[in-house]
């Protein structure tokens, strides 16, 4: 399928720095400049306010600004039991995208869960310290124990607005100060950045169709239920699936959307920095443009699964002598698969009539062409094969009578 007009990128005019001779004297008119200086102002919120603040509009906490881990109710309640031993609490960041309107950048699951505890959604528990307080809400604390907490403060380190000149600038200065304050726990996966990082129509729209049962479900990711679709909290299923909590789902709808320009664009970088400025640019696609690429993404998951069942995007095997399937979905099927079968909607019709044939050779077909596929190689070269082969698999078997 030829791009269409408003989908086509162009690859970043991105200059490489001339190289300089730096001098003591060079460096620190570089420093009284004031460049890559992030200017900031440190605030305290009562806890008792704190639940207002989550609840203003003058705040984002979108809860996929950040990774999809949600504290467990005895995570919380630990938090809790610290503000009431006036434990240190390492500060809240926040990044002031407009004058007086804030991300998150670092501390949503702080804030979220002093949020529901001063409105009585969970009760205390797994307390170590404070065992007697187990069992208990904010509204049936002991009045003394109430008064403490409601003394307590949580801090915060608010990046300024000032702090860069432009959009650019803006975009720059998110990105390296939330992969630093995310640098000293659990590694984040490109995703997770990318999604903090990037945020935008095409981002949301990749988070959107993460959660199409078909992708859901050739993926082994536990579908959204009903909770989730109405309010947008995942099911506890879906939290301890890793898959779904390092935002791999998220990654795979936009691997969809970028591969369709990778030849043309992706040259020599990473992988990772591809989809990151596939992303940022994608997020300036026109809402028409994203409509037709949710269509498409759509129709070719739902196909592919319609055609080739729960083992779509894994790759048949020989394994001790013996053949059988693979037992997880990979990318390296995934990927010209989607792409290829995307190139052939006009006839799903005829592709849906065929799925047994289609099943009964895919097999046949992997067992003949294991090398094509078995690899992690993605140069060039061997992305353009896998989809050949692909190609003259799927036109042979609609030839056939």
């Amino acid at each position: 399928m030829s791009l269409f007009e408003g989908e086509e990128l162009k690859p970043d005019d991105n200059k490489q720095m001339e190289s300089s001779v730096f001098t003591d004297q060079t460096i620190n008119e570089k420093y009284v400049r004031g460049e890559i200086r992030i200017v900031t102002e440190q605030a305290r919120y009562p806890l008792d306010a704190i639940a207002g603040i989550v609840e203003s509009a003058s705040y984002k906490l979108s809860p996929e600004y950040q990774r999809r881990h949600r504290w467990s109710i005895d995570q919380q309640s630990r938090l809790i039991e610290s503000l009431i031993m006036n434990v240190p609490v390492p500060p809240i960041f926040l990044y002031e995208y407009d004058y007086s309107k804030y991300e998150v950048m670092d501390g949503l699951q702080r804030l979220t869960a002093i949020h529901d505890f001063y409105r009585d959604r969970y009760s205390l528990s797994g307390m170590t310290e404070w065992k007697e307080l187990n069992g208990r809400k904010y509204s049936t604390l002991p009045e003394k124990i109430k008064e403490g907490i409601d003394r307590r403060y949580l801090s915060s380190v608010i990046l300024l607005k000032e702090t860069a000149k432009n959009d650019v600038d803006a975009l720059h200065l998110k990105q390296m100060v939330f992969e630093r304050i995310n640098s000293g726990g659990e590694r984040l996966t490109y995703q997770e950045t990318r999604n903090a990082i990037y945020d935008g129509p095409l981002n949301r729209l990749c988070i959107n169709l993460s959660k199409s049962p078909a992708l859901c479900r050739l993926w082994g990711i536990p579908e959204p239920d009903q909770c989730e679709i109405n309010n947008g909290i995942p099911s506890d299923k879906r939290i301890q699936n890793e898959d779904f909590r390092r935002m791999t789902d998220v990654e795979l709808v936009l691997r969809f959307f970028a591969y369709r320009q990778k030849h043309k664009l992706h040259k020599s970088s990473a992988l990772s920095v591809y989809l990151d400025t596939y992303l940022r640019l994608g997020n300036q696609f026109s809402q028409d443009t994203l409509s037709i690429l949710e269509s498409l993404f759509v129709e070719t998951i739902t196909i592919i699964e319609d055609t080739f069942g729960v083992n779509a995007f894994c790759l048949w095997r020989q394994r001790g002598g013996n053949w059988s399937w693979y037992d997880r979905p990979t990318t390296t099927i995934y990927d010209p698969l989607m792409f290829v079968m995307s190139n052939h909607l006009a006839q799903s019709e005829t592709i849906r009539a065929k799925s047994l044939q289609f099943k009964k050779k895919i097999t046949q077909f992997y067992a003949k062409h294991y090398a094509v596929f078995e690899g992690r190689n993605v140069n060039i070269t061997a992305l353009k094969e896998r989809e050949r082969k692909f190609e003259e698999f799927i036109d042979e078997t609609l030839a056939e009578e």
